[in-house]
């Protein structure tokens, strides 16, 4: 006869013994206690701690030479890559022209536009070498130029847009037409030079970046003429045209007729006059030109 209320006796786990009510072991502990014992040095799986670069390159030497090897040959690569470029592209004198800041780009903006109030047109100079531009605003550069060629052919989209007669072809016409007549430009002035055997420092690179100066009036012609209508393209492009006249002329003499001027050759020398005329024509055309390239723009 049973007693009084049995009662059920629970087996008590053992140290070393599993929980009977337990479906999985626990392993914490023993990866804690695993993880947290120091491995000794040169163990399994483990490489010494103080292993020195030769004991490093006596392990994998293969490897090791490989990567020097593809070392010395990448920079032998480089400076192959550089002398050529240098060769066909004068990357180290493209940096000079576009050694610009924010100071110089608003004064030679200024002087672009208003080049009557400016007095002193000589390029300074340091140990025959001119400085760079944006140190001296009359020295050449290729960011304002590069700029306004791309802002002009945005606003010649722009202009396109407004008279429904936008289409990528026409606006990439209008980009080829400008590059193919400044192409032209500079070809023909070092034909003239050549013919007239005119003595310069002024490179082709100088040519590109004054040739290029007239984008920016171009730019105010056609933004006035969206804005106000053929009035304001008329009155800002002409003033424009005026000004950039006389920026070539004041700039150009200085680069053609000083060579004659140092030579002692008198200025009604007909060689000198020749000069004259080239220097003349060279900025007659910018203001052709740049009419030429935006009338058709503003209707």
């Amino acid at each position: 006869m049973p007693g009084p209320a049995s009662k059920r006796r629970i087996p008590v786990s053992q140290p070393g013994m599993a929980d009977p009510h337990q479906l999985f072991d626990d392993t914490s502990s023993a990866q804690s206690r695993g993880y947290g014992a120091q491995r000794a040095p040169g163990d399994l799986g483990y490489p010494a701690a103080s292993a020195t670069p030769q004991a490093a390159f006596l392990a994998d030497p293969v490897s090791n030479m490989a990567m020097a090897y593809g070392s010395s040959l990448a920079a032998q690569g480089k400076e192959l890559v550089d002398k050529n470029i240098d060769r066909f592209i004068p990357v180290t004198k493209l940096k000079y022209y576009f050694a610009v800041d924010t100071m110089y780009v608003g004064r030679k903006l200024g002087l672009l536009f208003f080049p009557y109030l400016h007095q002193d047109w000589e390029v300074q100079y340091q140990q025959d070498t001119p400085v760079a531009p944006r140190f001296d605003v009359n020295a050449p550069d290729l960011y304002i130029p590069a700029m306004a060629f791309i802002t002009y052919v945005l606003v010649a989209g722009l202009a396109l847009g407004t008279q429904d007669r936008f289409s990528p072809d026409l606006l990439g016409l209008q980009a080829s037409s400008a590059l193919a007549w400044l192409t032209l430009e500079v070809l023909a002035i070092l034909l003239s030079l050549y013919l007239v055997t005119v003595n310069t420092d002024l490179t082709t690179i100088d040519l590109v970046a004054f040739l290029g100066y007239k984008y920016v009036g171009m730019i105010g012609g056609v933004l006035m003429g969206l804005l106000f209508g053929k009035i304001g393209y008329y009155l800002v492009l002409g003033w424009c045209c005026v000004s950039i006249f006389v920026f070539m002329i004041r700039t150009l003499r200085l680069k053609i007729l000083a060579e004659a001027a140092a030579e002692g050759v008198p200025v009604r020398e007909a060689r000198n006059q020749l000069r004259m005329y080239l220097t003349m024509a060279v900025a007659a055309a910018q203001p052709l030109l740049m009419y030429w390239l935006t009338f058709h723009l503003v209707r």
